[in-house]
């Protein structure tokens, strides 16, 4: 069994599409407008933006923690929490073996809180 699609609320799809698109580096793969479905790929997991949908808290992996946030900041973006070191892996059980997990929040265009994801060496 492997995760086919996540859903998080977005109250404008334009401006939700547009906000993902930029942080995703990614166009829309597919858009239906009636009903006012979006929809992104992350890594072979749809990722559907949808007014019915209830808020989901999505983590994201990022190459460059500290990068994407200043970006992020720089184009309007809230941001809940600065990066930081969650935990450290000693074995590679959630992530690589020696590295550590960092963590940075931030508020998406329709308000919903976005965690980001970096794991270092």
């Amino acid at each position: 069994m492997r995760l086919v699609q996540v859903a998080q609320h977005a109250e404008d799809l334009g401006r939700a599409a547009r906000w993902y698109a930029d942080l995703l580096g990614a166009e829309p793969l597919a858009t239906f407008d009636p009903p006012g479905l979006v929809f992104f790929d992350l890594g072979g997991t749809r990722l559907l933006l949808e007014q019915g949908a209830p808020t989901a808290l999505l983590y994201l992996a990022v190459a460059d923690i500290e990068g994407t946030v200043a970006r992020l900041r720089g184009a309007g973006t809230e941001i809940r929490s600065e990066p930081h070191v969650i935990f450290a892996h000693p074995d590679d059980t959630l992530g690589p073996a020696g590295t550590q997990e960092w963590q940075a929040f931030v508020v998406d265009s329709e308000g919903n809180l976005v965690g980001l994801v970096e794991q270092r060496a």
